[in-house]
């Protein structure tokens, strides 16, 4: 919802923040200002998603949820003085970046961790789709905000509409409980019990009985030592070579997609529709509920249906649409209204797949490696999204006319990246639905696991 929220604001102000009466700065900057926050999430990922593993899953939550609160509200603070102002401003976004992306390796670890295996899938791809409701709050404040307060100060406010969502979350976040696989990986076997046993009163007090353990899945592990990014690089592509390439090629293709065409949202919107930019979140609104009702409508499909038709389905069907919807733009057949219709349908199959992608690489990988799987996954399709605000920003240019033409082959362009990302899923999917996660990926700990010392008929060490 936080990172939803902030991209939303950005771009609900993006052209705002172009004109004299706000901080007039060129068009490159502020679309510059949204890569330099994905290159904060990039780092925030990178740095916490090592925590995550190390420390725990809610222990990293509240404070990655500082620094993005204090990156947000520090932007607010941003002056109208040239390069100290644009020095600023990627500064505090960068901050920003980092506490958004420290969150992701964090929560989809535990989503994953906490979710009965039947329901992963679905409830993986809501939550990942609430980013949408956290977008559709920053619209509506964004233009209740742009339209009653006068520009210099309606922008500054809008930015501090995160961290006052902030406040809200750290109260719910404190029922969360620690994911027991994390407590079980680091050898607190006792709080493990504790926090199944907890799990287990919740459920029994809706009414609905527990079946007995299967005695079958039992697994003898040993506590995870202390596994860097070098020991993932080796898990990834000597033991997980083609769900590797799965993972970076989903989350690339719709990091591109996404980035490329929601920083440029408003300004689009502006430059070849003639939209107003205090009217310009009114056009938001639908796109974000378009959003949102993808993974909700479409999230149980990937556990009935399975994940590797409902994947490369979600990638291709929107990568074509984009591109259909790219030659009536060309022909200047679409208005900002049947433009953002077309983006409507576009994004409810993208919208899907796109949280899918976070639901590939958090359930594929064994569970000492997943929190900093997600984050190098999570950094890779950022690095590549980082480029397409600023590749966006120099084919819109900065001239009273802007040219049809090199939109269009934006547009295209991103339409055959995500073609590529199904056909990717195609290929190399998992039928993960309704699988354990050890199953799908057994603990680098396991004694039984290929390669452990027991399974190579050696006496190993004593198990946890």
């Amino acid at each position: 919802m936080l990172d939803g929220l902030e991209i939303t604001v950005v771009s609900s102000i993006a052209a705002l923040l172009t004109k004299p009466e706000s901080l007039n700065l060129p068009a490159v900057v502020v679309t510059g200002s949204a890569s330099v926050y994905l290159l904060g999430e990039v780092a925030g990922a990178l740095f916490f998603g090592h925590l995550s593993d190390r420390l725990g899953r809610r222990n990293l939550f509240i404070l990655t949820l500082a620094i993005y609160l204090i990156g947000s509200g520090l932007t607010a603070l941003t002056l109208s003085n040239g390069p100290v102002s644009i020095g600023w401003l990627f500064l505090t976004r960068f901050i920003a970046g980092m506490g958004i992306g420290g969150e992701y390796a964090a929560i989809n670890s535990a989503i994953d961790e906490l979710i009965p295996a039947q329901y992963r899938g679905r409830i993986d791809l809501l939550v990942n789709g609430t980013y949408w409701l956290g977008a559709l709050f920053g619209t509506l404040g964004s233009f209740i905000l742009l339209n009653e307060l006068e520009p210099n100060l309606a922008w500054r406010l809008a930015f501090l509409l995160g961290p006052v969502l902030g406040l809200i979350i750290i109260i719910v976040r404190r029922n969360l409980p620690e994911s027991p696989r994390w407590q079980i990986m680091n050898g607190r076997a006792e709080e493990a019990e504790a926090s199944i046993s907890q799990i287990e009163r919740e459920v029994e007090r809706t009414g609905r009985a527990l079946p007995p353990v299967d005695e079958s899945k039992v697994l003898e592990l040993r506590p995870a030592e202390k596994i860097g990014y070098v020991q993932l690089t080796k898990v990834l592509f000597k033991e997980y070579p083609t769900r590797a390439v799965l993972g970076a090629s989903l989350m690339i293709t719709q990091s591109f997609l996404y980035n490329s065409i929601f920083f440029t949202y408003t300004i689009v919107l502006a430059k070849f529709y003639g939209v107003p930019a205090e009217s310009a979140p009114v056009y938001l609104i639908a796109f974000c509920i378009g959003n949102f009702l993808g993974p909700l409508l479409l999230g149980r499909f990937f556990d009935t249906v399975g994940r590797k038709v409902m994947i490369s389905g979600t990638y291709i069907l929107s990568g074509i649409l984009l591109a259909i919807s790219a030659v009536l733009f060309n022909q200047g057949m679409l208005t900002a209204m049947t433009q953002t219709l077309a983006w409507c349908l576009i994004f409810f199959f993208a919208s899907a797949g796109a949280s899918a992608g976070y639901l590939t690489v958090s359930e594929l990988f064994p569970l000492e490696v997943r929190a900093k799987a997600i984050a190098v996954f999570f950094c890779i399709a950022q690095a590549f999204g980082a480029l397409g605000p600023v590749i966006y920003g120099k084919l819109i240019g900065e001239g009273p006319d802007p040219d049809v033409g090199n939109m269009f082959i934006g547009f295209m362009m991103a339409a055959v990246i995500m073609i590529i990302g199904g056909l990717v899923a195609v290929v190399f999917g998992v039928n993960a639905e309704g699988k354990s996660l050890e199953d799908l990926a057994p603990p680098l700990g396991s004694l039984d696991r290929p390669g452990s010392a027991r399974a190579e008929g050696a006496a190993p060490p004593s198990p946890a």
